[in-house]
């Protein structure tokens, strides 16, 4: 598996020039990445805010390892998402960092993956605006899908802040859930600061990931309606992906790999008995299965 890697250190620090790596770190050429991609459609999967490079290979490659898409093409992305300082505080200033890693990214892909079939994005809590930035840049006027776990930005973006990069996606997919505390706590207080001090105007709205869209919704009526996640289901901020390191029988994380079925009006409250003992093994399982149920 790729990575486009926008980091200029494996901690902290910002954004740097674009390195082509694969889970090992190991580094190629921007035409390899170029070349395994093209014909073939494309999903880019990011990580959220306080994730470090080797956290970010480990966590992205266990997702995609969940994710049934058949000959579609997974390639991960990595931005400098860890906290420099305390998280809370430090959380306003990584937005910057991400609206830096999705302009480099938009150009990369711009340059290199002019050939693929289609290009779709998934990402998670602040790599939301990561690939709302980068779909903002991209020459491409048509993106296929787009999946938004856990989005730690405002509720209202794909209407306001990002509506241009919205209106280019075929099919929005948005999971939310109001047992994320950290949504519940650190967004408000990060939007706060981050109103004050780097964009004039606090913010005041809900987080994408815990109340899912606002109204009015993207005007050209591409989002999925079935985004809150049962209250019951308790998942958190850090349910989305696989924990690390990977358990010894990733059997165990696909107990329900058609799910949740396409018929199904709405999600039970409670997770199936079957899963309840192990949770943490199919919380990343359904996310990777609402990718692959919505992908066709």
């Amino acid at each position: 598996m790729f990575f486009l890697n926008t980091r200029a250190l494996p901690m902290g620090g910002g954004v740097g020039p674009l390195k082509v790596l694969d889970e090992n770190s190991r580094v190629y050429q921007p035409s390899d990445v170029g070349a395994a991609v093209r014909g073939h459609d494309v999903l880019l999967v990011t990580h959220g805010f306080n994730v470090n490079q080797a956290d970010g290979l480990e966590k992205l490659s266990n997702w995609a390892k969940l994710v049934d898409l058949g000959s579609t093409v997974c390639v991960g992305m990595l931005w400098p998402g860890d906290a420099r300082w305390i998280h809370v505080v430090d959380y306003p200033l990584e937005g910057n960092e991400a609206i830096d890693a999705g302009n480099s990214l938009a150009g990369f892909l711009n340059s290199y993956f002019a050939a693929a079939l289609s290009l779709s994005f998934a990402s998670h809590s602040l790599g939301a605006r990561v690939v709302l930035q980068t779909i903002a840049g991209l020459n491409r006027t048509t993106v296929r899908r787009l999946l938004l776990m856990a989005g730690a930005i405002d509720n209202t973006c794909l209407a306001g802040e990002y509506a241009r990069a919205a209106t280019k996606v075929q099919s929005i997919s948005v999971l939310a859930s109001r047992s994320d505390d950290v949504l519940e706590w650190a967004f408000p207080a990060g939007n706060f600061v981050s109103g004050l001090f780097s964009r004039g105007t606090p913010y005041v709205h809900e987080a994408l990931g815990r109340e899912g869209p606002a109204e009015p919704y993207p005007s050209s009526g591409n989002i999925h309606a079935d985004w809150q996640i049962p209250d019951g289901w308790n998942f958190g901020h850090g349910s989305y992906l696989p924990p690390n390191p990977l358990s010894a029988n990733p059997t165990r994380y696909s107990p329900l790999p058609c799910f949740p079925p396409p018929n199904m009006p709405a999600l039970p409250n409670y997770a199936p008995a079957a899963l309840q003992s192990n949770e943490t093994l199919w919380q990343p399982a359904f996310s990777a299965a609402v990718q692959s149920a919505r992908w066709p």
